[in-house]
């Protein structure tokens, strides 16, 4: 990483990073209302995170996933869900969503990944997830593109 200073986006068009904040909050009712597991939700924007190199949102989102009691196993293996038996269906479903969603510039979100997140999502889930995906990811390239500080 360099040094080298940069704009911090969310600052200098505060409008639009509210309407993004907004956003979230809308996603984080859809997936409530769906009935998504909120610790689900979180390991979904970890795993997000994790894809995009996100340190910052690592770092929030791996801090709210233990405050509202996930496993610091689940955490630690979420790179290799496939691999582990700490996740449900659902789980594997939504997380092979966000993969798909994530990586959309390998493939697109082929009729194989959909198929399999269908098979144990309902539509509300698969909207939800989606619109969750969707959020973290801009907030990833928010947080990355100002290089937010995450010191040690």
């Amino acid at each position: 990483m360099t040094n080298t200073q940069r704009v911090r986006i969310d600052k200098q068009h505060p409008a639009a990073y509210k309407a993004l904040i907004a956003l979230s909050a809308e996603a984080d009712n859809s997936a409530a209302a769906a009935g998504l597991d909120p610790l689900l939700i979180e390991l979904v924007r970890i795993r997000t995170s994790q894809i995009n190199g996100c340190a910052f949102c690592l770092r929030m989102h791996t801090r709210d996933a233990l405050e509202k009691g996930e496993n610091p196993d689940r955490i630690a293996v979420l790179p290799a869900w496939e691999e582990t038996g700490y996740f449900s269906e659902t789980d594997r479903a939504a997380l092979r969503l966000v993969e798909a969603i994530t990586k959309v510039s390998d493939g697109h979100v082929s009729d194989e990944n959909y198929n399999a997140a269908a098979t144990a999502l309902t539509e509300d889930q698969i909207s939800a997830v989606a619109w969750i995906v969707v959020v973290m990811n801009a907030f990833n390239r928010v947080a990355i593109t100002s290089r937010y500080d995450v010191a040690g």
